[in-house]
């Protein structure tokens, strides 16, 4: 694969001259911090958000990356907690929670002589419900690899080019995502779900979501080809014991499999 396209990212984002990455460890914001690096070097620096909503494994290998480059990386931690607006879990609590969280990241840029800050989202994120982008155009926050046109495909085949160790990783979401609208999200729920998902991961399974229905019900979501090994009488006796000792009452296995944003089904336009 020719990098004309990687050229054209870090084009982009030398015209910004200093940028504060907003960074998550994920696929899309890794690409985009190595894409920054390449282009800024010392003058590209990783906001790294560390709160509730983020499962702590993946705040540290966050630090772990960012630091591995020589990146100097700031965390950043929001109270969330005692936001009822954040907490009682609206249909628009990605808005609300993004527009305090990069909020934030604005006023800390702006302290740091930072000229702007930038975050991942692709032109896949462009077709969901996500209310959190209204909140990112708002602040004035860029969002570089739209404005080059990558897609999810394209930033993890380039990711491979680049030996970036995300290239293959699973998409991740915030820990909310897992509680549907309308639900109140607590501290004791959303690690319920980070242990519960991440036993699952141990076991094997790679793209996957608990979600967590009325405060007992657990709803797993895998990948199609992984349902059958799921199945057999021993990991389904495993994973039903161990989610009950993590605290859920029911845990179901969703037919239709994982899919990225399911919870937004329930939203009439």
């Amino acid at each position: 694969m020719i990098m004309n396209k990687y050229d054209k990212l870090k084009s982009i984002i030398s015209k910004y001259e200093t940028a504060a990455v907003a960074f998550s460890g994920g696929v899309d914001s890794t690409f985009l911090l190595k894409a920054a690096h390449d282009a800024l070097k010392e003058r590209a620096v990783a906001f790294i958000a560390r709160f509730c909503f983020v499962p702590e494994k993946e705040y540290e290998e966050a630090v772990a990356f960012a630091e591995s480059l020589g990146i100097k990386c700031m965390t950043v931690e929001p109270e969330v907690t005692n936001d009822t607006d954040i907490m009682s879990n609206p249909v628009d609590r990605c808005y609300i929670c993004k527009k305090k969280l990069f909020g934030r990241f604005t006023e800390l840029a702006k302290e740091l002589g930072i000229n702007v800050v930038i975050e991942g989202s692709n032109l896949d994120d462009t077709g969901d419900y996500r209310p959190g982008m209204k909140a990112l155009s708002e602040l004035g926050i860029k969002s570089p690899l739209i404005e080059a046109g990558f897609t999810k495909q394209e930033i993890r085949d380039y990711s491979k080019q680049l030996a970036l160790p995300t290239w293959s990783k699973p998409s991740a979401a915030c820990l909310a995502s897992r509680i549907p609208y309308g639900e109140q999200i607590t501290e004791s729920k959303l690690r319920m779900v980070e242990t519960a998902e991440d036993y699952l991961h141990s076991l094997g399974f790679t793209q996957l979501r608990v979600r967590l229905h009325g405060g007992n019900l657990a709803r797993i979501e895998l990948m199609p080809d992984e349902v059958d090994r799921f199945m057999s009488v021993e990991t389904r006796s495993t994973v039903y014991d161990k989610l009950r000792l993590i605290g859920f009452t029911y845990i179901t296995l969703d037919i239709h499999g994982f899919k990225s944003g399911s919870l937004n089904e329930v939203i009439k336009e």
